[in-house]
């Protein structure tokens, strides 16, 4: 026997028994720092068993990096903070974004049973309707990929919806959009623009907005400034 297989290693790199370190892997298989190495008996209960536990804590441990990184910026100066990130070894653009998502999500809001994924794929909409996506998701057992096409399908419903409806109902203003940046001096100058919606209308403009991580004015301005790019 080769002293790699004497001596599995547990997660933290020294020697221990795999089922010490990840409860889930029983006597089926052992952990390595590097592997895993799988009895020649295991039953395709046991081993996928294995993998559904392997799953919630890879899923576990993104919500935990991020959570690691959000003290990390609380409780530490800048300087001692960054040190503590190179010293990782971990890639700081996917913690940062790890903890943007973690940031949108308090913790009883976050549902064990989906994924950062299915987290990371709603946090640009509001809380509400957050809640709203990630219960569907749960109840229809959607991944993350099923998610993502029923929100932009409802999207594209609410934008032909918008379109169609009429002008009866509560009007509410949206003013004061500036022009975009980078535009010559007259582009630059900042007008202001009121327009008349219905209050269905400004509901459903608001959630697609949200859901391109835009207030309603912002967004409304870039569909503007695309129309005038077509026509032009």
């Amino acid at each position: 026997m080769s002293r790699y297989q004497r001596e599995p290693m547990g997660v933290g790199g020294g020697p221990a028994q795999g089922s010490a370190v990840l409860p889930f892997l029983g006597r089926q298989a052992t952990a390595h720092k590097t592997a895993m190495v799988f009895s020649q008996d295991i039953s395709e209960q046991s081993w996928e068993r294995i993998g559904t536990g392997l799953r919630e804590l890879v899923n576990s441990s993104a919500w935990w990096l991020a959570d690691w990184l959000i003290f990390g910026e609380a409780a530490y100066s800048c300087r001692r903070y960054r040190e503590a990130i190179d010293r990782t070894g971990l890639d700081y653009q996917t913690l940062r974004n790890y903890a943007w998502v973690a940031r949108r999500f308090e913790h009883h809001r976050r549902r064990v049973d989906l994924s950062f994924a299915h987290h990371a794929e709603v946090a640009r909409l509001s809380p509400p309707e957050q809640d709203y996506w990630l219960r569907k998701a749960d109840q229809h057992k959607w991944s993350r990929n099923e998610l993502r096409r029923a929100l932009r399908a409802s999207l594209a419903e609410q934008l032909d919806t918008s379109d169609a409806a009429g002008s009866t109902g509560e009007r509410r203003q949206v003013s004061q959009l500036p022009e975009p940046a980078g535009a010559d001096e007259r582009q630059r100058q900042v007008a202001t623009l009121t327009i008349e919606l219905s209050t269905g209308q400004l509901d459903k403009y608001s959630k697609v907005a949200a859901a391109h991580g835009l207030p309603v004015e912002k967004w409304v301005t870039q569909i503007l400034d695309s129309v005038d790019r077509r026509i032009a």
